[in-house]
Order: C-alpha cells, then sequence, then structure tokens
C-alpha cells in the first residue's frame, strides 16, 4: 500500500490517491497528513486566519431539503426576518470591530421582492461602510441575470454549496421535483464564476447513503471547477427532518470529525492557495473543532453576529454551538483561541489568491 508520504509528494493526486488518504485509520498517518497539510498551507497563504462576519439575516425558506433543520415543511421553526435597519447595525459593527468581510447568508428564496431586497441591501451597506467590507452571499439559487445585478450592485463573493457532487446521490437527500433540481444547483454554480464572483461550494461530509468514492469525486470536482473558497463540513442530523431516522446509520460522531479534517488536508494539498473555512459544524462536535480545522489546512473563520435573539431559530443540525454569546464574547474568544494555535487574525480583504491570479489568466 503506498504511504501518506509518497502521496503527499506528488504534485496531482489520482481517485484511488484521495481515496487511500480519506481512508486513513492509523492516528499517525492522519498526524502526517494534517501536518503536511498545514505546512502547505503556511508556504501558500501563511498562518493567517481570515474573519468573515456571518448574518443569518432570515430562515424562510422555500426549498425542502430532506436534511435541513429550517426545511419549508418544519412546521417547528420559528420563522424570522431581520430588517434592514438591523442588518445595517450588524454591519456596522462589524466595521468596528475590523472586519473586511460580511456573509449575508439566509435560506432560499427568489421571488422579486427578495432579489430586489438584496441589492438594495447590497448598495446601502456600501455606502454605510465606505466600502470597506468585502460582501459575500450565501443565499441560494437564483437566475443568471438577479447573480449579475446583486455583482454590479457591489457583492465579490458567492458561496453555493454543491452539498454533493454526486448527482445520484444529491437526488437522494432532496425531494424529487423541479425545485431541487441538480442540473440548476450545477448550472447556477457556473453562472455565479462566470459572472466574476469569488466563487465558493462546498459538500457535507458523512451522509446517509455517502462513500469514501463520491467524498473523492466531491474533491476533485472543486479542483475541476476551480473553485475560490470552500466551506465542507461534516453532516449533522435534526431531529425535526426526514434523515433523522438514518442517525442510528451515521459514520460515528469522532469519525465524521476526523474525516472532515482529512477532506480539508486534502484540499488544501490539491489547491493549495484557495481559500478553505473552518465551519461552525466541526465545532458543534468538539469545542476547539474549528481550530482544529485550521490546523488540518484551513484559513477562514466565520464568527456569528446575527443578533442573538434571532440564533435559536437559524438550526440547520441540532447543537449548534455559541447561540447564547453576544458577538462581542463570540470575537473576543475568537481572537485568544487563535493566537493559543500560533495563528494570526489578518485585517486585510484576504481574498483568494487562487481567485486572483484565475482572474488575471482570464484577462492575459
Amino acid at each position: 500500500m503506498i504511504s501518506v508520504t509518497e502521496i503527499s509528494k506528488k504534485t496531482n493526486f489520482s481517485k484511488e490517491d484521495i481515496i487511500r488518504l480519506l481512508s486513513i485509520t492509523d492516528k499517525n498517518e492522519q498526524k502526517e497528513l494534517l501536518r503536511k497539510a498545514y505546512s502547505v498551507k503556511d508556504k501558500t497563504v501563511g498562518r493567517k486566519v481570515y474573519l468573515r462576519g456571518l448574518i443569518e439575516f432570515s430562515n424562510l425558506c422555500q426549498k425542502n431539503c430532506l436534511y435541513c433543520g429550517i426545511r419549508s415543511a418544519n412546521a417547528k421553526v420559528t420563522r424570522y426576518s431581520l430588517t434592514d435597519e438591523e442588518i445595517l447595525a450588524v454591519t456596522e459593527f462589524a466595521v468596528k470591530n475590523q472586519f473586511t468581510g460580511i456573509v449575508l447568508q439566509s435560506g432560499e428564496q427568489s421571488n422579486r421582492d427578495f432579489t430586489q431586497r438584496i441589492t438594495n441591501l447590497i448598495t446601502r451597506i456600501k455606502q454605510a461602510t465606505h466600502h470597506e467590507l468585502r460582501i459575500t452571499l450565501s443565499v441560494g439559487e437564483q437566475s443568471f441575470n438577479t447573480y449579475k445585478e446583486w455583482f454590479e450592485a457591489g457583492a465579490e463573493r458567492y458561496l453555493l454549496r454543491i452539498e454533493t457532487s454526486s448527482e445520484e446521490l444529491y437526488r437522494k437527500i432532496h425531494p424529487d421535483n423541479a425545485l431541487h433540481s441538480f442540473k440548476t444547483r450545477l448550472q447556477c454554480l457556473e453562472n455565479i464564476q462566470q459572472i466574476g464572483y469569488q466563487t465558493g461550494t462546498g459538500v457535507m461530509i458523512g451522509l446517509p447513503f455517502q462513500t469514501i468514492e463520491n467524498l473523492a469525486d466531491d474533491l476533485l470536482f472543486i479542483k475541476q471547477m476551480n473553485i475560490d473558497m470552500v466551506g465542507m463540513g461534516p453532516y449533522l442530523e435534526h431531529v425535526n427532518t426526514p434523515f433523522f431516522i438514518y442517525k442510528d446509520s451515521l459514520l460515528p460522531i469522532n469519525e465524521r470529525l476526523n474525516l472532515s479534517l482529512r477532506m480539508i488536508a486534502i484540499l488544501r494539498l490539491l489547491m493549495p492557495d484557495i481559500n478553505i473555512v473552518a465551519t461552525t459544524a466541526l465545532q458543534t462536535i468538539t469545542p476547539m473543532g474549528r481550530e482544529m480545522g485550521l490546523k488540518a489546512g484551513a484559513n477562514v473563520v466565520m464568527p456569528n453576529l446575527t443578533p442573538g435573539k434571532y440564533r435559536g431559530n437559524y438550526l440547520l443540525y441540532d447543537n449548534k454551538p455559541c447561540i447564547d454569546e453576544d458577538a462581542d464574547e463570540c470575537i473576543n474568544c475568537l481572537a485568544n483561541r487563535m493566537k493559543m494555535i500560533g495563528e494570526e487574525i489578518a485585517n486585510d480583504y484576504g481574498d483568494s489568491i487562487h481567485f486572483t491570479q484565475r482572474k488575471n489568466r482570464v484577462v492575459m
């Protein structure tokens, strides 16, 4: 069997190489993989952590994904939507606390009132912050023209998780109707990239029905798509979803954690210059989960700046951490945690190096 050392020396990985790394069970081999990934991170993007202030501004959603706690059919969710003024107050807080970027995230809606509201919000945020904030949108599938309108209004980044690159698996984790189409999801991702956004995607790790081969294909998909930023983490169940019936057949929670760390590490080796998020889902499994993600090769953290009275209603999965902390507590705690593991919170925009180089190649 080929060793981790031999694989990590390669400049390109085959699917078989990736499967071998994902299948690691020996603790020393995993440590070796993570050390190698962290070394590559250090050389390419440095020991810097970029903060993206997360604003979960609405849990209204037209989708009915079988794994998600805010799915439209979940009648036990208290629905909410922040006012524009509440969102602007959070962005003001972000600027005062030296954030260089925010993420506007919500459930999926595509009606004209919603899309026009986002356009107006982007414009108001840019004006109110003197264009000091990069805006990332994570509001799902939209038309090409809507994505273009938001980009022209001033949004620079877009995160649309593919969830899985396997069309067969995608169909298993979503209702079988036109509103939940793999082809539409993929086309939206291609549109986002074509328009000129720094393009982000991601997958869930440890899903029911998912195989190691699926995960290897996910990593190759991300590389083939030339993605600029990735947010991926362990699948965590929610009691009020159809997929909760599979809870006893899932990988044990610590295995999902370690598999997620290996996914991050392999992706850092595959694509050294992209931005990778250490997700909140990692922290849900263990208090130091995000730090473990950073040590595996991630370089972005998304502190939750959503006003506290709303946080408990944006639960994609159970046991989400930090829903009782206010934003000040979260930031102070995070700064100490980063220092503890030898990372530095950066104060520049942290644009994806991969995006900058990709964009320059296109121009040339």
